[in-house]
């Protein structure tokens, strides 16, 4: 990236006429450089070979208190100029309205560098290699004439993002994302069973190649085409209240919807209510609401090396650090970026995030994990008289406060005193976000840990789509309304 950045700044600066009132009280630049490539193949065949760029600049102003925005694709210093005296006429004509009063301090300095760390580069295959090693996924996972679907998918993101401000910030962070997905679907008769490895995009990372050239790649393809196969061949899952256990592919949809939504404050504060809804969440529940049982410990943690949404800081500059957002069970912090804290005075997070260079940040989740706690697979499963296990989301519905919710799962199996004994179909189950979190019984430890993300979490108007991890244990919960499909 080149210094017009800074060239735009120092034209801001001279069109500042001397001894004036400064016309904002700060300017800020983010440019943004994307290149994102899929590789998708079904049934052996390829499907789509797509290579999208993406470049442009947010300008931003401070004035009178509030922020403005304006965005341009045109890297020249005039374009930037341009934008920088559109979002300082926004701010202006804004502030007139204002509902708070935003300062310097809502967009510290930063001159932080940041890299993933990636032990094999994405440029290190051609798009002739990959394909082959994605049909040969697909021709692995057809291993019976019931496996009528198979299908293998990459998508990279190589991302430069530059932040540079009048009051001091020049900082850069370099991503690379790399997301693998692989699935077959079966069918005997009338049933149809689809098996992914994680969930849709669940194994998503920061890093290279080497999350596709795992030491148990072809474990994984051959167990996802086993467990197709018998899930066709199973019956539908009971419908009871029985303890539950989630493995970490679907405790990540159970953290993303039932914690890391309604702990967004600017959804608390109302900003979301048009789109995604409100939260059950009041700002008086801080320090006080216990949602969940004493074993629940959540940390917001943007410094994990290979989790898909780590950052040295978030685009309002604020520094990312990790931070308990539950402790005990007790709800101690929201997820919210410096001026949702200004606004509401609740303690929040380093989550000001735009999706690309013409979206402003917002509070979104980065890496949003629950801490592992003592107990072995085996042990979660011995402590069961009756249950099931469920794998990977199929499906997922929760209510605008992010309170009730029916989550679906690809992958059962029916626990009976202490033992598995079988596989079930369409294991599904439901509940209330902290009536569910209160009945948390056990929690695996760091040997039944799983990290995953996804690159799809939507909320804004207009539409951000971003990325975010979750890391999670196993977990057990206890007097859980259980069902299958059939119910």
């Amino acid at each position: 990236m080149s210094d017009i950045l800074k060239e735009a700044l120092a034209h801001l600066h001279r069109k500042q006429p001397l001894g004036a009132p400064p016309r904002a009280e700060w300017f800020g630049f983010r440019e943004v450089r994307e290149t994102t490539t899929v590789r998708y193949v079904r049934d052996g065949i390829p499907r789509e070979n797509d290579v999208t760029v993406s470049k442009g600049v947010m300008a931003e102003a401070l004035v009178n208190g509030q922020f403005g925005y304006a965005a341009t694709s045109r890297l020249d210093p005039e374009s930037l100029v341009q934008a920088a005296e559109q979002a300082l006429e926004q701010a202006r004509r804004a502030s007139r309205w204002a509902i708070h009063r935003f300062t310097v301090a809502e967009r510290p300095p930063v001159t932080r560098d940041y890299a993933s760390p990636v032990a094999q580069p994405l440029g290190g295959h051609s798009p002739g290699e990959l394909n082959a090693l994605l049909v040969e996924i697909c021709h692995k996972l057809k291993r019976s004439p019931k496996i009528i679907r198979t299908s293998a998918f990459t998508q990279t993101v190589e991302m430069e993002m530059r932040t540079v401000s009048s009051n001091g910030s020049d900082a850069r962070q370099m991503f690379s994302l790399i997301s693998v997905d692989f699935e077959a679907t079966a069918q005997e008769g009338s049933i149809i069973q689809k098996r992914t490895d994680g969930g849709l995009r669940g194994n998503s990372r920061q890093g290279g190649w080497e999350f596709l050239h795992t030491a148990d790649l072809w474990e994984r393809v051959e167990r996802v085409a086993e467990q197709a196969l018998e899930l066709v061949a199973a019956p539908e899952c009971p419908t009871e209240v029985a303890s539950l256990i989630l493995k970490p592919d679907q405790m990540m949809l159970q953290i993303h919807e039932s914690i890391g939504h309604p702990l967004e404050l600017d959804r608390i504060l109302g900003d979301e209510r048009n789109y995604a809804g409100w939260s059950f969440v009041k700002k008086e529940d801080f320090g006080t609401l216990q949602y969940g049982s004493p074993l629940m410990n959540v940390t917001f943690d943007p410094t994990v090396p290979t989790e898909f949404a780590s950052y040295a800081f978030d685009d309002s500059g604020c520094e990312a650090t990790r931070e308990y957002l539950i402790r005990e069970g007790k709800l101690l912090r929201g997820l919210g970026g410096l001026e949702s804290q200004a606004r509401s005075g609740i303690p929040g997070v380093a989550n000001a995030r735009a999706s690309s260079w013409n979206r402003a940040p917002i509070d979104r989740m980065a890496n949003l994990n629950l801490e592992p706690g003592d107990s072995s697979l085996e042990e979660l499963i011995a402590s069961v008289e009756r249950g099931v296990i469920m794998e990977a989301n199929r499906s997922w519905s929760i209510d605008d406060f992010r309170n009730k919710f029916q989550f679906g799962c690809e992958y059962g199996q029916l626990i009976e005193n202490g033992r598995i004994t079988r596989t079930v179909r369409n294991p599904n189950y439901r509940g209330v976000t902290v009536p569910f979190w209160r009945s948390l019984k056990k929690v695996g430890n760091g040997a039944t840990r799983g990290i995953y993300g996804t690159p799809y979490c939507g909320k804004g108007e207009p539409n951000q789509a971003i990325r975010v991890g979750h890391a999670s244990p196993a977990c057990l919960f206890e007097n859980i309304e259980i069902f299958g499909g059939a119910s």
